[in-house]
Order: structure tokens, then sequence, then C-alpha cells
């Protein structure tokens, strides 16, 4: 009878620790709702450039929802002295900025406290990409808006297309500058709305000729660098395709589909060759970006690139890359395999890629196909699936 009795209590002994362990994820995951519901709203304006309009048009916004009884405030906006904007903050309850000594300046910074402290129901805040003056809580301000929507208060901001990291590189070939403030591509993706503040070439370029973006004393010298009508529509572009893939994100979350799609998944491939890697690595990320999906990074390690044959600088070039590659949202692999199409396409089909993403050949394409095993032996393969390759220029 003993025997028979301990016998039937393992089994309900382990029922109640699954119970228990389901019930911790259960637990867990309705907390993650409940942050979630208490999170503020966040919606984000977004230009090709300075001087389209973003911050009038959040100012216009502020005054909307004063007119209808909405609590909101001024967190922080840079007027840049253009009357038609500072006009605009007349009857708008500002909080007061932060003052802080900085190399014996006295400089200023919103004040996140007070933000937090006061509770508005919305809050606008300028600059998006702004560095925080050092000592301050956060590096950021895009980071002191994730602290400020955390507060539940709902977030009305700025930014302009060149200060996304996953385009960087590109707005610096477009303008010839480099872009040192930027906003992880995650911070777009959490915006409950992105909205485009479009105008055309000619039409910015106009307001810049009349004084409404620059003073007198900088006009010439913006006409003959950045604003350039060639420059302003390759960056028109490149805010109309951010957007417009925020807006099929949004309809991907938010409204049911009747048919199940696949799930994009990309595979980037690189090698020790920095710059090719450094392309490759961009454009897959742009690429999971555009589609919402997960990526990969797999650098084969063939034993010709093991580390005592391949130089210091090769080496730390690769970490780097491996590094960058992270921090756009990659899941890095690294395989040892003198087989290189066999490690690509094992890791493909491990992880079901759908696109495997390598870079163009330093020679002739005939003689890529002719002589390279590695592409020949994976367009075999892939001829009996439906993994697609691209080649990244």
């Amino acid at each position: 009878m003993t025997h028979a009795k301990r016998g039937r209590r393992r089994p309900l002994l382990e029922v109640e620790i699954m119970n228990e362990e389901t019930n911790k994820e259960s637990v867990q995951h309705f907390l993650e709702l409940i942050k979630k519901s208490r999170r503020g709203k966040f919606k984000i304006y977004i230009g090709m450039s300075a001087g389209v309009g973003k911050t009038f048009r959040m100012l216009t916004e502020a005054k909307t929802l004063l007119k209808n009884g909405i609590d909101v405030k001024i967190g922080y906006i840079e007027t840049h002295k253009r009357k038609e904007t500072e006009d605009l903050l007349e009857g708008l309850p500002v909080i007061p900025r932060r003052k802080l000594f900085y190399k014996g300046k006295e400089l200023e910074e919103m004040d996140l406290n007070a933000i937090i402290n006061l509770r508005p129901e919305v809050v606008i805040v300028d600059e998006l990409a702004h560095t925080n003056i050092e000592g301050s809580k956060n590096e950021k301000r895009w980071q002191d808006v994730m602290d400020i929507l955390n507060t539940g208060i709902n977030v009305i901001s700025a930014v302009n297309i060149q200060h996304l990291e996953s385009i960087n590189e590109d707005v610096e070939r477009i303008t010839g500058a480099a872009i040192k403030e930027r906003i992880p591509d995650k911070v777009l993706q959490m915006a409950d709305e992105v909205v485009n503040i479009d105008l055309t070439a000619d039409e910015l370029i106009e307001r810049l000729k009349e004084g409404k973006i620059y003073d007198q004393t900088k006009i010439a010298t913006a006409l003959g660098n950045f604003f350039q009508a060639e420059r302003i529509l390759q960056l028109r572009e490149l805010a109309l395709k951010e957007v417009a893939h925020q807006l099929e994100r949004k309809i991907d979350t938010e409204i049911p589909k009747n048919v199940k799609l696949r799930p994009e998944i990309f595979l980037a491939c690189i090698s020790t060759n920095d710059e090719a890697a450094k392309i490759i690595i961009r454009k897959t990320a742009r690429l999971a970006s555009y589609y919402r999906s997960k990526w990969y990074l797999l650098y084969v390690q063939t034993s010709n690139e093991s580390s005592d044959k391949i130089n210091l600088a090769a080496q730390r070039h690769l970490i780097n890359n491996f590094k960058n590659a992270t921090q756009l949202g990659a899941e890095v692999l690294r395989v040892k395999d003198n087989n290189i199409a066999r490690s690509i396409w094992e890791t493909a089909e491990k992880y079901e890629v759908t696109t495997i993403c390598i870079g163009k050949p330093h020679f002739k394409f005939y003689q890529l196909v002719a002589k390279t095993a590695v592409f020949t032996q994976l367009l075999k393969k892939m001829s009996k699936t439906d993994i697609d390759l691209i080649i990244l220029s």
C-alpha cells in the first residue's frame, strides 16, 4: 500500500512543478503586457533636412491639443531663432531647461526629472538625435525619451533622416559630410506613429533663400553645400522610403491576415575583406529593417584565415564588423570550415534563412560562374529550394 501511494504521488508532484514553471512564465508575460499598456504613445515627425517644418508642425499640434483640454508641455524645443517658430511658442507651457556648467561654460539641457515629476499627458521633445552634455543621466536624448515613455507620458518628437544609424553611410556619400549624432533604427520602430514632413527641393531651397531656415550670413554657404537640389532629392527619397516601410511594419503588426506569409530571414556572409564586409552588413541590415526581419551574420573561417595566418589589422577589422552587425540587430555566427559553400548552405537550412546576401566578386561575372566553386555550389543547391541569393554591389 505504501509503495502504491508513493507511485501515485510522484506524477502529481511533477504536475505541480510543471504548473509552477508555467505559472512563472505566464506571470512574466502578463507583467510585460502591463508594462506595454502603461507605456506612453510615441509620435515622430521625420524630414529630409533642417527647415522642412518639423518643429513648426509639433508646436501647431501642441496648440491644438491644448485647445482640446490636453495637458501638453514643451520639454525641449529648438527654434533656431526662426520667427514663425518662436511665435508659435507663445501661450504654450514650457518646462524650464536644466542649467549646468561644462568646460567653463553655462549650458542648457532638457530637464528629464522635471518632465517626469510634472507628468504631463503629452510632452514635446525636439532634436531626438541630440547628444547630452557629459554628466547627464543618459548619453543621448532618445534615451531620455525612452525613460519618459516608460512612465506613461506621451511624447511627440522630431528627427532628420540623416540621423538614422543604418543609412548613415548613404547620407555621408550624398552630402559629403559625416553625421556624428545618430539614433538606432529601433527607436523609429518603437514609434506608434511616424509622420513625414515633405517638401520639394525647390520649396526647401526657396525657404532657405527667404531666410526661414538660417540667417542671411549662412545662406550662400548652405546653397553651395548641403542645399543642392540633387542632394535634397536623394535625402527626400530616403525619408519617403523609411516612412513607407514604417507603415508596412504597422500594417503587419496591427492588421490580421488570413494568409500567413513566410517570414523573411536574411543571412549576410562576410570574409576578412573589410570594405566588402561593411557594405554587406549595412545593406543586409537595411533589408532586414525594411522587412522587419531577423538576420544573421555568418563568417566562415577557412584554414587560410586562421588567427595565425592573417594580420592583426584584419583581425581587428573583423571584430569591429561583428560588433557593428550586432549593434544593427544581427546574431553573429562563426564557423570553421574549408568548404565555404557547405557552411553557408547548412547555416541557411539550420536557421530557416530565406535570403542569402553575399558581396560582389572582384572579377568578371562569367569568371565567377566558371571558376568559383562557392558560387556554383550555392546555385546548384538553391535551384531546388525557395532560398534567394542577393549579390550586393
